[in-house]
């Protein structure tokens, strides 16, 4: 469940990375990559949150499968 949370919250973060733009810049470079500075990061956010999403959901079914194989 952390790792899930984890995950979500990255996300926001990178949301938040990926469209944050300096007040300084002009309107004439909004549409460079140099007027959006914190996108790398955003993309490396987005990355490791998936891999957190990707071990979060097999360790989801190992435990289901494990709880699934006990006899009471």
């Amino acid at each position: 469940m952390c790792l899930l949370v984890m995950a979500i919250a990255l996300f926001v973060v990178s949301v938040f990375f990926y469209s944050y733009q300096p007040a300084s810049e002009g309107l004439y470079l909004s549409a460079s990559l140099g007027s959006y500075p914190y996108r790398v990061y955003a993309i490396m956010f987005v990355g490791f949150g998936s891999v957190l999403m990707l071990a979060a959901s097999v360790s989801y079914s190992k435990r289901n499968k494990n709880l699934g194989h006990k006899t009471y």
